[in-house]
């Protein structure tokens, strides 16, 4: 018989999830996990990885159509869709697997189903045939994740009007295509369809693109992508989309004039819903607000033993805010004097292209909370680096506290911002002001000059421009 008593149960097998089983078992705790679907959630399977496999793809394209730049010719390029889509399925295959050899290598029991709370200390789980599995635990972690939203009028069909998931394994690659929102995922997809040869449209309902991103770098983006070809209107929206045999057939408002236009595919990229129903919250406190869990600094929710963690409660809602809640969570649980989250020093990455990065306040929030700011910047076109590698589009930007020499913020758009912006995390975290920045020394030829360089700029010491 298999065991049926657990010191932590855990309800979703997503970057939260696993991460907070894989914990606990490390703690010493008797750990079981449920999966209705894959291991690693929608991040790992229909989100961060394939989607990251597809934007190498077309970051390659692009360098291809660009060879004259490096003093290099080539003819007849091509690219066959079917094999991109193949590449991105087996990257996330590969990782899918990965973490189940995690699990089992931390001895953590995982169930194939549907989990769902029972009542105090109890979860039953209903795998794919039906059977059903009746499971007690001291302590219950919610980590279902979240749903893309829909919007009245906006339904997606699943052939011409997308979600996320449709948009990562396209048959063909459309003529033309409507991206509605210009959030992370809308630009991601924006950016990977226009790189291969897609004429893209995207329409923001916002003033601007990117709108949780500082103000400078949202509108650096748009003359980018503008300037790559994109259609974008701000300010924009969509009342209703209908797919026919020709097209979709988009309702738009554009600066206050009604207008339609059709396309061949339509991707909505309107946010996410939280995962709260089917797992038994019904029958418990468990407060649900705006279809995500209400919880408090440790992960708790207003039911004794029950947890929930990641897309299902607040934002930002992203991965690696999961997997860090699930170590905060389950370590409380143990009693290890282990410190809240705080998500003001959680980065934000959009990995179109140029990519964007970001940590703390933006400029105006800054100013906003009666900050008296000093603010640095410096472009790529001064980076040694980024001109070696034919890239020197974009900028880094830094906002300091004037008065303490705090690092309020920082953001970026430009090449490998991504990889750069935990530079700027770390200083947040360990509390470091712009003396401890300006004193520490970046390698040379580096991108990462950048950053220091833009420090410097913030305090009136910058050197290369």
């Amino acid at each position: 018989m298999a065991d049926t008593s657990f010191d932590i149960f855990v309800i979703g097998g997503g970057p939260g999830g696993y991460v907070a089983a894989i914990r606990a078992s490390q703690l010493g705790m008797k750990v079981a996990l449920a999966e209705r679907e894959h291991l690693g959630g929608i991040c790992l399977n229909w989100g961060c990885i394939p989607t990251k496999a597809l934007l190498r793809t077309s970051e390659v394209h692009h360098i291809l159509h660009n060879l004259d730049e490096f003093g290099m010719s080539a003819k007849d390029i091509s690219f066959d869709i079917k094999k991109i889509v193949k590449r991105s399925r087996n990257v996330a295959k590969q990782l899918n697997q990965g973490v189940a050899h995690l699990l089992k290598k931390n001895k953590v029991t995982v169930f194939d189903g549907t989990g769902s709370v029972t009542g105090s200390g109890s979860v039953s789980i209903i795998d794919q045939d039906g059977k059903q599995t009746d499971i007690s635990a001291n302590n219950i972690i919610l980590a279902t994740g979240a749903r893309a939203r829909t919007l009245p009028g906006l339904e997606p069909d699943g052939k011409r009007i997308w979600t996320y998931r449709e948009a990562m394994v396209p048959e063909t690659l459309p003529k033309s295509l409507l991206v509605v929102g210009s959030g992370a995922i809308g630009m991601e997809f924006a950016s990977f369809y226009k790189d291969l040869g897609s004429a893209v449209t995207i329409v923001e309902v916002m003033d601007r693109i990117l709108p949780v991103e500082d103000a400078e770098i949202s509108n650096l983006a748009q003359k980018s992508f503008e300037a790559q070809g994109m259609t974008i209107h701000t300010g924009a929206k969509v009342h209703r989309l209908k797919s026919g045999a020709k097209g979709v057939t988009a309702e738009l408002e554009i600066s206050g004039k009604a207008e339609k236009e059709t396309y061949d595919r339509a991707i909505l990229a309107v946010g996410i819903v939280g995962n709260v129903k089917n797992i038994g919250l019904e029958g418990t406190s468990v407060v649900v607000d705006n279809s995500h869990v209400t919880v408090n600094e440790w992960l708790e929710t207003d039911e004794k033993g029950i947890f929930a963690i990641g897309d299902l409660v607040g934002p930002p809602w992203l991965a690696h805010k999961a997997s860090h809640e699930g170590v905060v969570c389950v370590e409380h649980i143990a009693g290890l004097d282990t410190h809240p989250l705080d998500t003001s020093n959680i980065p934000g990455c959009t990995y179109c292209r140029p990519q964007i990065a970001s940590v703390g306040l933006t400029e105006s929030a800054a100013i906003e909370k009666g900050y008296d700011v000093k603010v640095g910047r410096f472009p790529f076109l001064a980076n040694g680096k980024a001109i070696a590698l034919g890239d020197p589009e974009g900028l880094v930007k830094t906002v300091f506290n004037e008065k303490t020499g705090e690092l309020l913020g920082a953001h970026m758009i430009g090449p490998e911002v991504t990889e750069m912006i935990q530079g700027y995390t770390v200083a947040r975290t360990a509390e470091a002001t712009e003396a401890e920045l300006m004193h520490t020394v970046f390698p040379h030829p580096t991108l990462s000059e950048a950053m220091h360089e833009a420090v410097l700029d913030s305090f009136g010491r910058v050197i290369h421009f």
